[in-house]
This record gives C-alpha cells, structure tokens and sequence, in this order.
C-alpha cells in the first residue's frame, strides 16, 4: 500500500483522473477508443449503402426500366 501512497501524493488532484491523449487536447484515451470503434463501424455502414446503391442502380433499376445504361 506503500506504492499507492506515494503515487498519490507524487499526482496530488490527478490521482485516479484517466489520462489524456495530449495535454492540451480534453479527451482522454478511452473516449479516443470509444471514438475510433464508432467511426469504423459508421465506414462499414457507408461502405454497405454504397454497395446497396450500386447493386440497385446497377441490376435492378435496368430491369424496372429506371436509369437506362446504353
């Protein structure tokens, strides 16, 4: 318990306060990971429509008559 004293007396109020990705930036690293996990899967969605939007313009609108390719 000795080590934890000291750790806590060498932080003095950041004791226990997760730490930053840079100081001068306000977020800290497990809302950096939080972040990163929500934008790779909003990129697999996006990538999901774009394929959903291609088959359709692609295949089946030809078939309804819609967007005639040449």
């Amino acid at each position: 318990m000795g080590e934890a004293k000291r750790r806590k007396a060498a932080l003095g109020d950041k004791y226990g306060q997760e730490e930053r990705i840079f100081p001068w930036l306000p977020v800290t690293k497990s809302q950096a990971e939080n972040l990163y996990k929500l934008t790779t899967r909003v990129a697999w969605i996006g990538i999901g429509a774009l394929a959903v939007i291609w088959v359709t313009i692609r295949f089946i609108g030809p078939a309804f008559g819609w967007w005639e390719i040449q």
